[in-house]
């Protein structure tokens, strides 16, 4: 719990800490640019980084520290995976899918806003945004593999969804 003199300070905590960086880079976009078209995509493309960080560094969470926790937890049987699944699990996993739509939408936002490239033509990799564009077309395609694939298969494995252990192997739910 904060005290009085830590509620002066933004950095103290998590939320605090965000929407000052936020303020700082709105700041700093509209305090570089010439236009406020040039600032809205600067300040979108700060978004699409700041979501991207957000979505990738907690895929590695789960693949290098999670994963195994657990499975030397389950080795273990004592205190077994409980805490990280009951706890950390479900909040990591909010954090990890809503990082991946935010990531997404901000893209698309961008590309939008850009004077070089379109939704359009990065999708239909078009003369100029093959680059950009392979890089729309695997962003999509990760969204839908977070939301479509990983999600339904963590709310068996963490059980909030009921599925039994056969069930949960072969990828299946009640």
């Amino acid at each position: 719990q904060l005290r009085g003199e830590d509620l002066m300070n933004p950095l103290k905590s998590i939320p605090g800490t965000i929407i000052s960086g936020f303020v700082l880079a709105i700041v700093i976009a509209v305090y570089d640019q010439s236009d406020v078209t040039n600032a809205m995509w600067s300040i979108t493309v700060w978004l699409h980084v700041f979501f991207g960080v957000i979505w990738i560094g907690l895929l590695y969470y789960f693949n290098f520290v999670q994963v195994p926790a657990v499975g030397q937890a389950l080795a273990d049987g004592d205190p077994g995976p409980a805490a990280i699944n009951k706890y950390v699990a479900p909040k990591a996993l909010w954090w990890f899918r809503w990082g991946a739509l935010l990531t997404w939408l901000t893209g698309a936002a961008a590309l939008e806003a850009s004077p070089l490239w379109s939704m359009h033509s990065a999708f239909t990799l078009q003369s100029g945004s093959e680059i950009i564009g392979i890089g729309a077309w695997l962003g999509t395609i990760m969204l839908f593999n977070v939301w479509g694939l990983i999600w339904p298969n963590q709310k068996r494995i963490l059980g909030i969804v009921k599925a039994t252990d056969v069930q949960i192997a072969k990828g299946k739910v009640i």
